[in-house]
């Protein structure tokens, strides 16, 4: 993995706290994926980029084995330190360095982490891990499009939130702008002849303006930009926070609101 962030212990931290795990909708479809082109048995799924194990979590249920990887310890601390299935297991590794055996996994995901892969590196050893039918998905959403409902001042907020977005541009890394872009580049290289991108729009979530706030700390755009200048991205969390309550008319953080959000999936299954 060429980029690495998220790292630090703090970060970590955050991240357990405010990130979320994709929506069941979108998990359903990667299931369904799985079954049409592979079938049973679900022996093992490898979750690359995992985080703190959010959407290990999801898969748990519906494999007899599920691994986490990601090149941060702490991440992978933070995932270890929450009650989950016994069948999951966390290692630190890379998407282009896979410690397992030719054609002996059933799914491959990654979740708003693939745009971080070193590309032709990750995909050659999908290749080569994945077994016969098995299949990849990698999923993740478009910040460009999200949108902020709160009785009828919705249009105010989610500028608000793009406005933060622009501030923060100088301190984000190029990488990202893959993610925006729904990885076109990376399914145009995948050689699988199966292969599709699809679109998930049906991802509304309610959250509360404190978990929002915190949501925008976890980017790292935010985390550059708060080794640089410490006080200045405070201030700017602050200030946003305070312009939320503002245009909300509410004092409280807990005050949630809808937040929308455009989903995409690469789906993808290696040949007989």
């Amino acid at each position: 993995m060429t980029h690495r962030f998220f790292e630090g212990k703090e970060h970590a931290s955050i991240y357990q706290t405010y990130r979320f795990p994709p929506p069941d909708g979108l998990k359903n479809i990667i299931l369904q994926y799985l079954d049409n082109k592979k079938g049973q048995p679900h022996e093992l799924a490898v979750d690359l980029g995992c985080g703190t194990g959010q959407n290990c979590q999801l898969l748990a249920p519906h494999f007899e084995e599920v691994v986490g990887m990601d090149v941060s310890e702490c991440q992978l601390d933070e995932a270890r330190a929450v009650q989950s299935c016994p069948n999951i297991t966390y290692r630190k590794g890379t998407a282009e360095e896979l410690p397992f055996s030719h054609n002996s996994v059933d799914l491959l995901t990654a979740a708003s982490a693939a745009h971080w892969f070193d590309q032709d590196r990750f995909l050659a050893e999908a290749s080569r891990v994945l077994k016969p039918r098995g299949c990849m998905a990698l999923l993740g959403y478009s910040d460009m499009s999200s949108k902020l409902h709160y009785k009828n001042c919705g249009e105010q907020l989610t500028h608000i939130y793009k406005e933060v977005k622009q501030t923060l541009m100088p301190h984000t890394n190029n990488r990202v702008a893959v993610c925006d872009n729904k990885l076109e580049d990376l399914y145009a290289a995948i050689t699988f002849p199966d292969k599709e991108r699809i679109e998930y729009t049906e991802a509304n979530h309610l959250i509360s303006l404190r978990n929002l706030m915190g949501f925008i700390e976890t980017w790292s755009a935010f985390q550059t930009y708060k080794k640089k200048d410490p006080k200045s991205a405070q201030d700017l969390l602050l200030n946003t926070q305070d312009r939320f309550l503002a245009v909300m008319a509410v004092t409280s953080l807990d005050t949630e609101l809808k937040w929308e959000l455009e989903y995409y999936c690469v789906l993808a299954s290696k040949p007989q």
